[in-house]
């Protein structure tokens, strides 16, 4: 692509369909390099990733010449089937619809990976609803609350 000139840094957050706690720590770890392996097939540069037992945040770095719609889909469909048929018999696993996605700049790379990281223990103080409500909010994202994920809370 000669003369395109591109940086972008997203992250992208969704959930597991009714946010049931299905991601066990103990594959954790194997589900984020699955997910790493499929991003960096298109080409996707992965900052951060941390799956939460009911959700997920990906900070990366998408190439110009894929959407981010299609790296989405392309992970959580993928994702989806591998958890099924791979890890811990769980058929029926899947990701709730939709996502939310959050640009940062070059100056932000650092605090936005730390924090990615850092979900273990922020999940100790702070809900994934009021987490992602505050991501709308604080990116002035405007939205119908009957359109966000189901909280089954």
């Amino acid at each position: 692509m000669g003369n395109t000139y591109y940086q972008m840094y997203i992250q992208v957050v969704f959930a597991v369909y009714k946010r049931k706690n299905l991601i066990p720590e103990r594959h954790r770890d194997e589900i984020e390099k699955y997910m790493t392996g499929i991003m960096r097939k298109r080409n996707v540069k992965t900052l951060a990733i941390y799956c939460n037992p009911v959700h997920c945040h990906l900070f990366i770095a998408p190439p110009p010449n894929v959407s981010l719609s299609t790296i989405v889909r392309d992970v959580k469909a993928f994702s989806s089937k591998f958890i099924n048929h791979n890890l811990f018999g769980m058929a029926g696993f899947s990701w709730q619809s939709g996502y939310g996605a959050f640009s940062y700049s070059k100056s932000q790379i650092k605090t936005v990976g730390d924090y990615v990281l850092n979900q273990k223990n922020h999940h100790q103080r702070q809900s994934f609803k009021d987490e992602y409500i505050t991501f709308l909010d604080r990116f002035n994202i405007e939205y119908d609350k009957r359109y966000l994920f189901e909280w089954y809370d």
